[in-house]
């Protein structure tokens, strides 16, 4: 009876084996993306559903928005989903900043790590006609100003609008922080509604390129070689450094079959000439991090955001 059991036992773990290597099969696959179409979490999702598409063999990979609440809507809605590996999010830093802001219930241990694609550098920027050429002279405009100056970010709570704060902090200067939706972050700044933007490089390349706006300074360790000679924040006086990433995460409980074989076609496709020169006119670094690895980053990565938080009056 025992050995009639195992035999049945084994025919099962088997059958399920089976239908989690032949994934994906069933449905397409949709990745979440937290904000609206043709900002640039939307365009290097994408590029990467794209690559994923035939790297799967022509499995359909679609890009659905969700945006709202600084991710907390698209968060929610695929931690609710079925964990099979159908429904992914094209997740970020924001899954930290919009927990530790008070808008999401829950954080990070709701979902699995895929893989990380990407990396972005923060940028301070103004208007291609601005008067203003360096980060201090920007600083030093805000220190002449009762209310000091007006900067755009995408969204409250978002990495941009984090960032914004800690970089004026830092500067010990006043700084009015416009919460845009992320589609209307550079329209207000070309519109001359505020004075600089604080934003990741795809959303900005083309105004660059056309000589509408311009870089004043990185918000990295060191300087971006796709953003050209734009020195940090940290070169010109202010130690402030948020880099942010993009990666993919399923809902917790995912099985590993359909994890490891979403991880491989995201390294195939992010290591691909195609992929990395289409990032590279968009002003990001692809980024591959295995699965293992991006689960530990982005723990390290949500203790650090709570942290600066914390300093800066952000943390609920």
């Amino acid at each position: 009876m025992k050995t009639a059991l195992a035999i049945v036992g084994a025919l099962l773990a088997a059958a399920v084996q089976a239908q989690e290597t032949s994934f994906p099969q069933k449905a397409p696959i949709e990745i979440t993306v937290l904000f609206p179409a043709g900002t640039s979490a939307d365009v290097t999702a994408r590029l990467l559903a794209d690559g994923m598409s035939k790297q799967l063999g022509g499995a359909k990979v679609l890009v659905v928005n969700r945006p709202g609440a600084g991710g907390a809507i698209g968060y929610k809605y695929v931690a609710s989903q079925k964990p099979d590996g159908y429904s992914i999010v094209w997740n970020s830093n924001s899954i930290s900043t919009t927990f530790h802001s008070g808008m999401l219930p829950f954080d990070y241990h709701e979902f699995d790590a895929v893989a990380r694609v990407l990396v972005e550098s923060p940028v301070i920027a103004v208007r291609g006609d601005s008067k203003w050429k360096t980060l201090p002279q920007l600083v030093a405009e805000a220190k002449s100003r009762p209310k000091g100056i007006t900067i755009g970010n995408s969204g409250i709570g978002s990495h941009t609008h984090i960032s914004s704060v800690a970089l004026f902090k830092a500067a010990g200067v006043e700084a009015v922080d416009v919460p845009f939706g992320a589609a209307q972050v550079v329209p207000s700044l070309l519109g001359g509604q505020v004075d600089a933007v604080l934003q990741l490089p795809a959303a900005l390349s083309g105004y660059v390129k056309s000589g509408q706006v311009r870089l004043l300074a990185s918000l990295t360790s060191a300087r971006d070689p796709l953003l050209g000679d734009v020195p940090t924040a940290r070169e010109q006086g202010l130690d402030v450094s948020l880099e942010a990433w993009r990666g993919i995460a399923a809902p917790k409980g995912t099985a590993k079959a359909p994890v490891a074989i979403l991880e491989g076609a995201v390294k195939r496709t992010a290591e691909s000439p195609d992929f990395v020169q289409a990032c590279e006119k968009l002003g990001v670094r692809p980024a591959f991090m295995p699965a293992e690895e991006f689960g530990s980053l982005i723990a390290r990565e949500d203790a650090e955001l709570a942290r600066i938080m914390q300093l800066i009056g952000l943390k609920k």
